[in-house]
């Protein structure tokens, strides 16, 4: 049944990554707010229609004027998604209004929140929530104050499931669950104290009721909370952070005149997400761009400062240029190399075979193919990269490792580019002189497509290929699957112990799906689904 789940959770998430995080919020942020304005016309919302509107509008000007000018002054490619997202959520977190001295406070609140992205920033990452520095900053002065006033029964279900898609895409399902769970029970707790206190009866279901449907909490979760680039790389750290907001936001805290509210709430979690996050942010200049099969293009990158990740963890690698398209101008990528390996990080990408160009100078033998037609304009840009250039790698997440028991039987399953995380693993295990009891199945459409084959033959594990045509010169410890499906079938036909043995997959979402059923025999199961670039 698990694995059931797993199978259409991820062919839900490929739909969906099939665009960028970005644009995903934003246009999940322009429903909500097309929603709220229609509400507004039947007065089912506290602001009305003319005060949404000209609240937009001044949020808008600001944001993206005020971005605008710093991408200019920095001499950046100017990019307008993350100024639109940060105005979408002021605009239901601060209270709408078409009083002039108001909305110049506000406009004040939306250049504060842009300009907190390049000045309280780490290594290109900024380190707090924009809109909640925006939104704490005018209430501290005291030219204004948040209202929250998303937390309303009406907008509760088109939150839920706008919410929903974008948890699902930056799979942060769990982490903001972990979080409403604790705020919604901490609020009502903190009601039931307070009414004891104040000797008054207490309903505990119509505070239940309260918490779930007309707090921030569904918001404050979905679109602040979830944010990558403010939570640290591992899920037991996000974890810790969705409850310390959860308790903050639950029961805020008086701070002298102050209350420590939803956004302050989330701004200490960031801090505390920055406290593990800090050494996962550096400068990777890089040292080499190879083809390695047909269509399958590697980078070597030398860290300028030490890079902290696990085996099998991903790096989110920026590499800016002009009209990028839907997905962004950010990746997440496997990191092939081990950690032993440091100061050098590999990471490896797929493109279109036989077309585009060629690599930057001192590119390897092989090197000829970049990006063609049909490839995201994040390729093409990557495809011209030349050693010497510098790029951000924003982060290091992820939680795709294997168990720390190395007498742990695995199984690893690998289609295409889903090698990248294994090829760390065992190399890493190889340079600590692990030996594991592992199996993996490698598939690809083509022989020649077998990346990483003398990485992988010096594990010496045993390896399952399945490839049309038939490899030559194969190990003795590898084998070819001679025509047998890869699915729920043919699974426990070329893995007789599956049952007893860990199971990891990395791959497209439709072989996860596909292999699903199969997949609940194991003792556990693990993903990683890629999404495509």
């Amino acid at each position: 049944m698990i694995a059931m789940v797993v199978g259409v959770w991820t062919r839900v998430r490929g739909y969906l990554g099939r665009m960028s995080m970005y644009r995903l919020v934003l246009l999940a942020l322009a429903a909500l707010t097309l929603v709220a304005l229609v509400l507004s016309f039947f007065g089912l919302v506290v602001p009305g229609p003319l005060e949404l509107v000209a609240t937009l509008a001044v949020l808008l000007v600001a944001t993206v004027g005020a971005n605008a000018l710093v991408q200019r002054l920095l001499k950046m490619p100017i990019r307008h998604e993350s100024s639109l997202i940060t105005a979408g959520i002021l605009l239901f977190i601060l209270r709408p209004t078409l009083v002039p001295l108001e909305l110049v406070w506000i406009a004040f609140a939306a250049v504060v929140a842009v300009a907190s992205k390049y000045l309280i920033a780490w290594r290109g990452r900024h380190i707090l929530n924009p809109a909640a520095v925006g939104a704490a900053v005018l209430t501290i002065t005291g030219l204004g104050a948040s209202a929250w006033w998303v937390g309303s029964p009406v907008l509760a279900g088109p939150v839920l499931v706008l919410g929903l898609f974008v948890l699902i895409r930056t799979e942060r399902l769990r982490v903001v669950a972990t979080f409403f769970v604790i705020a919604v029970g901490v609020s009502v707790l903190r009601l039931a104290v307070q009414s004891q206190a104040a000797g008054l009866a207490v309903d505990a279901g119509q505070a239940l009721q309260f918490a779930l449907w007309s707090s921030p909490f569904l918001f404050l979760g979905a679109f602040m909370l979830s944010e990558p680039l403010t939570l640290p790389p591992r899920r037991w750290q996000q974890l810790t952070v969705a409850a310390v907001v959860g308790v903050l936001a639950g029961w805020p805290i008086p701070v002298g005149s102050f209350t420590l509210g939803q956004e302050r709430a989330l701004l200490i979690g960031n801090l505390l997400a920055f406290l593990w996050a800090a050494h996962h942010t550096v400068r990777l200049r890089l040292a080499d761009a190879r083809m390695i099969t047909p269509s399958v293009r590697q980078l070597t990158f030398e860290a300028r400062r030490p890079v902290r990740f696990a085996a099998g963890q991903y790096l989110e690698l920026e590499v800016p240029h002009a009209k990028a398209d839907a997905r962004g101008t950010r990746r997440e990528f496997s990191i092939v190399s081990a950690p032993s390996d440091a100061p050098t990080v590999r990471i490896a990408y797929r493109v279109k075979a036989g077309v585009g160009a060629v690599a930057g100078a001192g590119a390897g033998a092989g090197a000829g193919t970049g990006a063609g037609a049909g490839e995201s304009t994040y390729k093409k840009a990557l495809a011209v990269a030349s050693p010497g250039v510098d790029y951000a790698a924003t982060g290091v997440w992820g939680d795709f490792l294997l168990p720390r028991n190395p007498n742990a039987p695995v199984l690893l399953v690998a289609a295409g580019i889903g090698i990248t995380p294994f090829v760390s693993q065992l190399r890493e295990a190889r340079a600590r002189g692990i030996e594991r009891d592992a199996v993996l199945i490698y598939v690809a459409s083509e022989a020649s497509e077998l990346a990483f084959r003398d990485e992988l033959e010096a594990s010496g594990i045993e390896v399952i290929v399945f490839t049309r045509d038939q490899p030559r010169d194969l190990p003795a410890n590898w084998v070819w699957a001679r025509g047998v499906r890869l699915d729920a079938e043919g699974l426990p036909r070329v893995v007789p112990d599956l049952s007893s043995r860990h199971a990891y997959v990395s791959g497209p979402p439709q072989l996860i799906a596909e292999l699903a059923p199969a997949l609940d025999k194991a003792r556990s199961l693990t993903t990683d689904a890629f999404a495509g670039y």
